[in-house]
C-alpha cells in the first residue's frame, strides 16, 4: 500500500509541513526509520532522532519546536501518539480477517454462533455457549459451557474460558489466558487440614477490555468477578476471586490484585504492583512500580509509592533520608562514643 503525506495529513486531521506528495509505503521506529516509511515523535528523549531519521514522514505534536534541520516531511497533530494508534487500527483493518470453521475443531450443537466468525483447528466450544457477530476464536481455545462473548470480540490461541463467564463487545483476550479458574478458596478446620470452598460465581468482563498474555482472573466465590468497560491489563496480571476494577483503568505487567478488593475507575497501576485483600481503591488512583498497597486509600486521584504505599512525594522525601541511614547511623555511634567518654 502506498500513501502520500497528504493523505496520511487528512486521515489524522493533521497539518503537512514540507512536501505533501512524499510516499510512504511502511512504518518504522524513529532511531530505525527508512526511506518511504512513517514514523512518530512523542517522547522528549528522542529528539534528536527527528534530525537524524531517514523515514520520510514524522508525525510530531503540533507545538513541537525544531532546534536543527528537519529533512523528513512533518505532520503535525494534536497529539502524536494517538495520531499513530488510530492510523495502526486502520492499517490492521484493512489487512485479510480469518472467516469461517477451521476443522478439526468443536463446536456443540446446542451452542449458537453468530454470522462471520472464525473458529480456529482444535477450538472447542461447549454446550449451551453464545458466540457473537465477527468474533475470532483462535486455534486451540476453550469455551467452555454457557460462556457468553458478544459481537467483534478476538479470543487468541490458547485462551481458557471456564463455564458461565461473559466477555463483551471488542474485546481482546491475548493467549494463553485463563478467565474463571476457581479463586483461591480454602477453610482450614481444627487440624488445619485445607477445605476447598466451591467457587460457584463467574467472571465478567464489559466492553473493549483487553488481557495481556498469561493473565489469568478468577471466579467469584458467588456472584462475579467485573472488570470495567475499556479497562486495559497487560501480561502476566493476577486478579483474585471477587475483585471489581471499573471502567479505564490501566495495569501494567507482574501486578496481583487479592480477592474482593474494589478498584475505581480511570486508575494506573505499574509493573509489580501488589494489593491486598478486601480494600478498597478509589477512581484515578495512580501506583508507581512495585508499589504495595496494604489498606484502603482514602484519596481519589491519589499518586502512591512504596510498601507500604505512601503518597508519591513524600516517599521521594523520605527516600532522601533513609538513603543515608548507614551515614547517619555512623553519626550517631559516633556522637554516642563522644557522650559516653565526657561521662567518664
Amino acid at each position: 500500500m502506498e500513501f502520500t503525506a497528504l493523505q496520511i495529513a487528512q486521515l489524522i486531521e493533521g497539518k503537512v509541513e514540507g512536501n505533501p506528495d512524499t510516499i510512504v509505503r511502511d512504518v518504522s521506529k524513529i532511531e530505525e526509520g527508512r526511506e518511504h516509511t512513517l514514523t512518530f515523535f512523542a517522547n522528549p528523549k528522542y529528539e534528536h532522532y527527528v534530525y537524524s531519521t531517514a523515514a520520510s514522514v514524522v508525525i510530531v505534536n503540533a507545538d513541537f519546536e525544531a532546534r536543527e534541520p528537519v529533512k523528513a516531511t512533518l505532520i503535525r497533530v494534536p497529539n502524536a501518539y494517538q495520531a499513530l494508534a488510530k492510523l495502526l487500527e486502520m492499517y490492521e483493518q484493512m489487512q485479510p480477517q480469518k472467516r469461517g470453521i477451521e476443522q478439526p475443531s468443536f463446536i456443540s450443537d446446542s451452542a449458537k454462533v453468530g454470522t462471520d466468525v472464525y473458529v480456529g483447528a482444535f477450538a472447542y466450544i461447549a454446550p449451551n455457549a453464545k458466540i457473537g457477530n465477527n468474533v475470532k476464536i483462535y486455534p486451540q481455545a476453550y469455551i467452555g459451557d454457557g460462556v457468553e462473548i458478544d459481537d467483534d470480540t478476538t479470543i487468541y490461541a490458547g485462551v481458557k474460558i471456564y463455564k458461565g463467564c461473559k466477555v463483551g463487545k471488542r474485546c481482546v483476550i491475548h493467549a494463553g489466558c485463563v478467565i474463571g479458574a476457581d479463586g483461591f478458596g480454602f477453610a482450614p478446620d481444627a487440624n488445619n487440614v485445607y477445605h476447598k470452598v466451591s467457587q460457584v460465581g463467574n467472571v465478567c468482563i464489559a466492553d473493549d477490555v483487553e488481557v495481556g498474555a498469561n493473565t489469568c482472573i478468577d471466579r467469584a466465590t458467588m456472584g462475579s468477578t467485573r472488570i470495567g468497560k475499556g479497562t486495559k491489563l497487560d501480561n502476566l496480571i493476577q486478579v483474585a476471586h471477587n475483585v471489581e476494577i471499573g471502567e479505564n483503568t490501566v495495569m501494567a505487567a507482574l501486578s496481583g490484585v487479592a480477592g474482593s478488593t474494589k478498584i475505581g475507575s480511570n486508575c494506573m497501576f505499574g509493573g509489580q504492583v501488589g494489593i491486598a485483600g478486601h480494600i478498597h481503591v478509589p477512581d484515578g488512583v495512580k501506583c508507581a512500580a512495585q508499589t504495595g498497597v496494604n489498606n484502603n486509600v482514602k484519596k481519589a486521584g491519589a499518586s502512591l509509592f512504596g510498601s507500604p504505599a505512601m503518597d508519591y512525594m513524600e516517599f521521594n522525601r523520605s527516600f532522601v533520608v533513609f538513603r543515608h541511614l548507614p551515614e547517619l547511623k555512623r553519626q550517631l555511634d559516633e556522637l554516642q562514643k563522644q557522650f559516653d567518654e565526657t561521662k567518664k
